[in-house]
């Protein structure tokens, strides 16, 4: 593949991503809030926590960190589960037909298909992560632009290393806060998101 191919299905990639990940959910958000719909309002806020490795990931990739395509994956595997796992909201949602719950619905199984997608053409190129000198080829660092270009436009004065830093602290609270649920509160509330 070209590199002005792979070029143009990153830059898609990162506009789906801004779609999907960000301006729909936001909507959604905002829509059930004023609907005072709380399975939906609940499951978005769970949605939110998750996706924030979306915005890690940006900044690791600012820094030119290699674990930056790790956590991009891990992201498009986190979503899907972090939106259909919870049996409680499920059912509380399917509960509740209307506008909000249609387009709620068609935004998870969308963005379940982006993830998928994604996650397929992100796969290879895992060797960006795993290998040496890798991230310095031109087919990792098409991966970067839309990143640096971020770092550009709202962070023009700030060092990357300190964004690089600021990024790695908060995967490590990211990666903290996983391991207590996934040890500690999963066993507690099983597939419930209430905990009842």
């Amino acid at each position: 593949m070209s590199i002005e191919v792979l070029r143009s299905l990153v830059w898609a990639d990162y506009r789906l991503a801004i779609l999907f990940a960000v301006i729909l959910p936001l909507g959604l958000l905002l829509w059930a809030v004023i609907q005072n719909a709380e399975p939906i309002v609940r499951l978005l806020i769970i949605y939110w926590r998750v996706s924030s490795l979306l915005a890690i990931t940006v900044y690791l990739l600012v820094a030119q960190m290699p674990v930056g395509f790790l956590t991009g994956l891990a992201t498009l595997m986190f979503i899907p589960v972090g939106l259909w796992f919870w049996i409680d909201l499920n059912e509380e949602i399917a509960d509740r037909p209307g506008p909000l719950q249609l387009a709620f619905t068609s935004w998870r199984w969308g963005i379940t298909l982006y993830c998928a997608l994604a996650a397929i053409g992100q796969v290879m190129f895992i060797n960006c992560a795993f290998v040496a000198g890798a991230i310095a080829t031109p087919s990792c660092q098409v991966w970067l632009e839309a990143p640096l270009l971020f770092q550009q436009i709202f962070h023009a004065n700030a060092k990357v290393s300190t964004l690089g830093f600021l990024a790695s602290g908060a995967l490590i609270v990211y990666v903290c806060y996983l391991a207590y649920f996934v040890f500690f509160r999963l066993s507690k509330q099983g597939r419930s998101a209430t905990g009842l």
